[in-house]
């Protein structure tokens, strides 16, 4: 694993986050997103995408390290595991087209999956794959995610994928 660098709130300037957002977020990148995520975005509307994601979890900016470039978005939400295992953890990772192919999104799940087996409340992480998106789904499995739950009614363009790290859910 490549080394890690945490970066902190006071790292970036508040001004910056929505044009560094706005710059990740172009239209390749969101094409098997959700519709309401599509498109390209404008300063104004990544200021809304933040405020939306602030509500409902947390969202980490993706830095190349030696040139201290964003290169991706990971979304991370909490929720109780099934058969009382801990917390899942629902993880969703956005790289910018200049980043695709480069291993950035295998390295950023690798580091994610090693911190969350130093944390023993969380028991095992999830992520939906787009249909659309082989990419992600072989960066997941290389990363040991599984898949548990094919296109259905509820989402039929998407795929779940889990890694167990603690207990088996029931």
């Amino acid at each position: 694993m490549k080394e890690w660098h945490s970066l902190q709130a006071s790292d970036w300037q508040p001004q910056e986050l929505p044009h560094i957002v706005a710059d990740l977020l172009t239209d390749p990148v969101t094409r098997s997103l959700q519709p309401s995520w599509q498109g390209s975005y404008t300063v104004e509307r990544a200021r809304t995408w933040i405020r939306e994601r602030d509500q409902e979890g947390t969202t980490l900016i993706v830095v190349n390290k030696p040139n201290g470039q964003a290169v991706g978005l990971m979304i991370l939400f909490e929720m109780e595991a099934e058969g009382s295992c801990g917390t899942e953890v629902r993880l969703g990772y956005l790289m910018s087209e200049a980043s695709w192919g480069q291993g950035f999104a295998s390295e950023l799940v690798d580091g994610f999956v090693g911190w969350c087996r130093e944390h023993t409340s969380i028991s095992s992480i999830a992520g939906g794959v787009a249909l659309d998106n082989p990419a992600s789904k072989r960066v997941l499995e290389k990363n040991g995610f599984e898949l548990i739950q094919t296109a259905h009614e509820i989402d039929p363009e998407e795929e779940l994928y889990r890694l167990s790290l603690r207990c088996n859910p029931v």
